[in-house]
């Protein structure tokens, strides 16, 4: 009984944190979102990182969040690419960091504590890259 009270407000929760999220993005003055990018970092061998790409890396790409700032992957032992400027190096995978339209980084997220938390956190991420235009396409 218990986790199917969890599931329902898992559900709920999502459901609400979505429509908070488009509401958000529908309001007067919201910049559009072009240029906006979730890097993933990521390492071989890293069982958090699989484990998202199993559970939230199909869902995330149909979703209203993956439309707007599309995930990309990046191995930690590579270098960065050349149009990449992140505040500090990441050292724990997977983390997630929102790139606006000129590479910079905007927010992240360090770890992958499962969908529930994830899900919340990177709207919040989106939502005030948005507001704050950092999504506004590079000059």
């Amino acid at each position: 009984m218990f986790t199917r009270s969890r599931q329902s407000l898992t559900s709920l929760l999502r459901m609400a944190s979505a429509l908070a999220f488009t509401l958000t993005l529908a309001l007067p003055g919201a910049a559009s979102a072009e240029g906006l990018r979730l890097l993933m970092v990521e390492r071989p061998g890293c069982y958090y990182c699989v484990v998202f790409k199993r559970d939230v890396a199909p869902i995330y790409e149909k979703s209203e969040e993956g439309r707007i700032a599309p995930l990309v992957h990046y191995d930690l032992r590579h270098d960065l690419p050349d149009d990449v400027t992140l505040a500090s190096r990441a050292h724990v995978t997977p983390t997630f960091i929102l790139l606006d339209a000129d590479g910079q980084e905007v927010d992240r997220l360090t770890g992958y504590p499962g969908d529930d938390f994830f899900w919340p956190y990177i709207n919040r991420m989106i939502t005030g890259a948005v507001e704050a235009g950092a999504d506004k396409p590079a000059s």
